[in-house]
């Protein structure tokens, strides 16, 4: 399965949590018809990494593509069709902000093929979404949902935080109940955590104690569950078979084209190698003329591939088989048995009839499962 990320990084201001290649268009102009020449572009030059393969998925990310037009959009897909075909029933998912979003949006945007949409929420509380600098307040985020539900896209994620500045048990749970009442197809539910080269971390809002992180999210699983949400991944939440087809990908360590300033990519080339891919994150240094596009290319040495791979499956409830480890790594499944074996040991992990996963111990301390891996 080929999947392929294109990033879009503008947004109308820097979030202080956000450590995302984006950078605030402030009083300038959007260069969408510039940018969509360069994408096309840096497309054509990876076209040549694979062979004889179709894009089934489409993640449209950023930084917001929302401040992108539809018509912009549709020129993207018709022209990249014509490098790399696209499947016609390829999963298309939008990153938006509820802020950037006019009436008929989302309309013209299922015109020219988006099928999924990811609003960017976080809360529905108008204190911890000035806290969290967000441009939008929750009447704004309700009403670009029920343009959502106007527009005839049922497929759509609600991105919401925990652990917010402030944020009590009773406030994480308002959020997930408002949330379900919109009634999304999925809901990305996570902890707020403090990255580097952030405002956030050169000034550390205050937030909840371990003890209490823990009780908001046991309890915001139970809500989900009793809500038909389960729970497929550490921070991923779906009603039946409306899984993120995109992601899963990622988390099964499938290839994927990284198209776009700052984006990176994972592909296996024809004589087996798997190669990673990066791309100029500064959108000035991406659209100067004569540029290349790549930041660097390198080939995963076989300790990396099983880092790597144990980093994206473990996250999955269901876990993994040997036979994905082997196909997605092309090494032999004894390459991981003495590891498998110690973590089991330590009841990290368990062992059933096709499928290795986490505890719910491992689930817990997932970093501590995956170090066993590192070493």
């Amino acid at each position: 399965m080929l999947s392929l990320y294109l990033h879009f990084p503008w947004c109308i201001k820097k979030c202080p949590y956000c450590d995302f290649n984006s950078h605030a268009i402030g009083g300038g102009s959007l260069p969408e018809e510039q940018y969509l020449q360069a994408l096309l572009q840096d497309l054509l030059i990876d076209s040549k990494l694979i062979a004889g393969q179709e894009i089934s998925t489409i993640f449209l990310g950023g930084g917001t593509p929302s401040l992108f037009s539809a018509q912009a959009f549709e020129k993207v897909f018709s022209n990249f069709n014509k490098v790399i075909p696209i499947a016609k029933d390829a999963e298309i998912t939008l990153e938006a902000n509820p802020g950037t979003i006019e009436c008929g949006k989302f309309a013209d945007y299922k015109k020219v093929g988006i099928n999924r949409v990811s609003l960017g929420v976080q809360s529905f509380n108008d204190k911890h979404l000035k806290k969290l600098g967000r441009i939008h307040s929750a009447d704004t985020a309700k009403r670009a949902i029920d343009e959502l539900h106007a527009a005839g896209i049922s497929n759509f994620n609600i991105d919401l935080m925990h652990g917010l500045p402030d944020q009590t048990a009773e406030m994480a749970q308002a959020d997930l109940k408002t949330a379900i009442k919109l009634q999304p197809s999925h809901i990305s539910w996570y902890q707020l955590t403090i990255e580097p080269n952030t405002v956030f971390y050169s000034k550390p809002p205050k937030l909840p104690v371990d003890d209490d992180l823990f009780a908001i999210e046991e309890a915001g699983k139970e809500l989900l569950a009793e809500a038909g949400f389960r729970q497929y991944e550490v921070s991923a939440y779906s009603r039946l078979n409306k899984q993120c087809q995109h992601n899963l990908n990622y988390w099964r360590f499938g290839d994927y084209l990284g198209v776009g300033a700052g984006a990176h990519g994972k592909l296996t080339l024809v004589d087996g190698a798997v190669i990673r891919t990066s791309k100029k994150a500064l959108p000035r240094a991406y659209l100067a003329e004569n540029s290349d596009f790549l930041r660097e290319k390198h080939q995963l040495k076989r300790a990396d591939l099983i880092a790597e791979f144990m980093l994206n499956a473990l996250r999955l409830n269901s876990g993994f088989s040997l036979q994905l480890f082997s196909e997605q790594t092309g090494l032999n499944a004894k390459a991981i048995q003495s590891k498998l074996d110690q973590a089991i040991k330590k009841g990290l992990l368990q062992k059933g009839a096709e499928n290795i996963k986490t505890t719910a111990l491992g689930a817990r301390f997932l970093n501590e499962c995956l170090e066993v891996f590192m070493a």
